[in-house]
């Protein structure tokens, strides 16, 4: 029996696809908020990563006089840059997560009514999974897009035209992929723990969850 109704209630990638869509648009104002938890976290994250290609490219490419500035900082420069890194990484851990926690825990008794109809645990996890991951490449993209942007614009206000002149676009692509990684890992990550706790609960004792 159990076999047969798991069999029932499975539905394939692009159904469960379409649900967590839906269900995107339902909450679209919720879902702004999770979503711009990780564009800001990933946005924060990757103008660090930016400010650091954009020094070294001066350093590589630049006029002398600028070179000489930056290769005699270049130490205290590392330094700065690491610690900001460091300090992008927490933040924009901190916020997805916590951003995925509210999200998924206030959606308890939804689950609960789920589970009374018949979901399995495995489907329940499995829809909220899916819009953690469409929260975290939508918010990844934006976010590292919107980093650049507003390193290009300081650096620019900064060094004129210059920056545009060895504008290092190949090495900035690589870290745009390495911000979707991360913002879609930690947003899938920081949906994962509640989503099991939830899931596991008790139909009725979901619908009875404060939040």
């Amino acid at each position: 029996m159990e076999k047969k109704i798991e069999k029932q209630l499975s539905l394939p990638l692009k159904n469960a696809l379409q649900m967590s869509l839906r269900n995107f648009k339902i909450r679209f104002g919720r879902a702004i908020i999770v979503t711009m938890s990780i564009l800001l976290g990933i946005a924060f994250f990757m103008s660090i990563m930016a400010s650091n290609v954009f020094t070294m490219a001066l350093i590589e490419k630049g006029p002398e006089n600028i070179r000489s500035v930056l290769i005699e900082n270049l130490p205290e420069i590392k330094v700065r840059q690491t610690w900001l890194v460091s300090l992008s990484l927490l933040v924009c851990t901190v916020g997805i997560i916590n951003s995925m926690l509210m999200a998924v825990t206030e959606r308890s008794r939804e689950i609960g009514t789920m589970k009374c109809l018949g979901a399995l645990d495995r489907f329940v996890m499995e829809l909220f999974l899916l819009e953690a991951m469409i929260h975290g490449i939508g918010g990844s993209i934006i976010g590292s897009f919107l980093g650049i942007l507003i390193m290009t614009l300081v650096y620019i206000a900064q060094y004129k035209k210059i920056i545009l002149s060895i504008f290092p676009t190949l090495t900035l692509l690589k870290f745009v992929g390495i911000s979707i990684i991360l913002g879609t890992g930690l947003a899938i990550i920081g949906a994962l723990y509640p989503a099991i706790v939830s899931a596991r609960m008790e139909p009725a004792e979901a619908i009875r969850r404060e939040v």
